[in-house]
């Protein structure tokens, strides 16, 4: 790697790709460190992105999309299934991606605007200079050298590493991080336009279970619980297996993964002194859903555009980073997260019998649009039984 850049980023994935393509677009000097030999694996979700979110970054592309999704299903504890059609399903309508491939064509990109990429390299230590990021301590096959940078990007996924040995506690509550295993299963009779979400304490204590469709007879199946129901015989990998059993025996493994993601909120602060902090690295995946790929490309592009700002003008100070925090705390997507932790704050917390009457509830509403928002409304206004249920959360409308 060259010795030095504008802009150094920390990971790979789709927060620390558009970083890196946004500022070498800008005309910054940018580096980019993977520490695995390849971008794009080990696959650790689920793959699902609605349309109007990807479309607001790049055109599909039919390399990388294993399935285009034009409803959602929701499945009760009881096993009663409430299906949206696409006129409902909002942010549900979309694709499931080949995050192999997808991640691969948005680092290629940062490299096609002239960023320097490095696979199979990693950042052992940050460069600090009177309490201000300047760079990182890089280790390549044994090689380790110094890359100073005028401004860091962290996007180095979960409780970021990073980050922490920058200063900040990126530590995630084990109440607030969901635990996951997801298998990639063959030979299983699927609906292949619809993503499918199974709910129930008894299946996916506060998590639930998924089906996303990747092809003909195929799909990523998998859960995720929270870390504090996980417990000898109640991982979830014990919930999957039993998932499966029940409803795909027939079907064959042919890829499995595990993981986590936070459910809690961002960080409190997502910049310090010549220091950015992006995607699963700031916290920012949805606390209902744990998705995380539109919110990391949103706040990597953010980033950039912020620290090609301050670069030019010669300050990247925290103070002068800011524009980024607020920016993204500001927007649509801070909004929603804000709103979305109450929400899943309440929901977890609902016995099966309650999660049985809120999706019968909703099967019956009248929605323009499916949405976490629009589904709270609709239900206030139309079962009085619910209204003390729901009064908790009734002023984030």
């Amino acid at each position: 790697m060259r010795p030095e850049y504008d802009l150094l980023v920390i990971g790979g994935g789709p927060g620390g790709a558009l970083a890196a393509s946004t500022a070498a677009e800008a005309g910054l000097s940018v580096g980019l460190v993977e520490k695995r030999p390849a971008i794009g694996v080990p696959i650790r979700c689920a793959e699902g992105v609605g349309r109007d979110l990807l479309e607001e970054f790049m055109d599909p592309d039919p390399a990388w999309i294993s399935a285009e999704i034009d409803r959602a299903v929701i499945v009760a504890p009881d096993g009663y299934r409430m299906s949206l059609e696409p006129s409902m399903a909002g942010s549900e309508v979309g694709y499931v991606i080949d995050r192999k491939r997808f991640d691969r064509e948005l680092v290629m990109r940062a490299g096609e605007a002239g960023a320097d990429i490095q696979v199979k390299t990693r950042a052992i230590l940050p460069i600090m200079e009177n309490g201000t990021v300047c760079g990182a301590r890089i280790e390549q096959n044994g090689h380790v050298q110094d890359v100073r940078a005028r401004v860091v990007v962290a996007a180095d996924g979960i409780e970021s590493k990073f980050s922490r040995w920058c200063g900040v506690d990126t530590t995630v509550p084990l109440a607030e991080i969901e635990t996951c295993v997801q298998y990639l299963m063959t030979g299983i009779d699927i609906d292949e336009a619809a993503t499918v979400f199974h709910l129930g304490n008894e299946i996916a204590p506060e998590g639930y279970v998924w089906v996303f469709p990747k092809g003909p007879r195929t799909a990523n199946v998998g859960i995720g619980i929270s870390g504090r129901k996980s417990r000898d015989g109640h991982r979830p990998i014990d919930y999957l297996n039993r998932f499966v059993r029940s409803n795909f025996p027939d079907g064959r493994v042919v890829e499995w993964i595990m993981g986590g993601v936070s459910v809690c909120p961002p960080l409190e602060k997502t910049v310090a002194d010549g220091l950015m902090i992006v995607g699963d690295a700031a916290r920012v995946s949805d606390p209902i859903t744990g998705g995380g790929i539109y919110n990391a490309m949103f706040t990597g592009r953010l980033a950039a555009q912020v620290a090609a700002d301050a670069i030019a003008k010669g300050d990247v100070s925290a103070g002068a980073l800011m524009p980024y925090d607020s920016g993204w705390r500001t927007s649509k997507l801070g909004s929603a997260l804000r709103r979305n932790y109450r929400i899943k704050e309440y929901f977890i917390r609902l016995t099966d019998e309650k999660l049985n009457r809120l999706v019968h509830s909703i099967s019956r509403l009248d929605l323009a649009k499916f949405s976490t928002l629009e589904i709270i409304k609709e239900l206030i206004r139309h079962d009085p039984g619910l209204l003390l249920e729901l009064k908790a959360i009734r002023e984030l409308l």
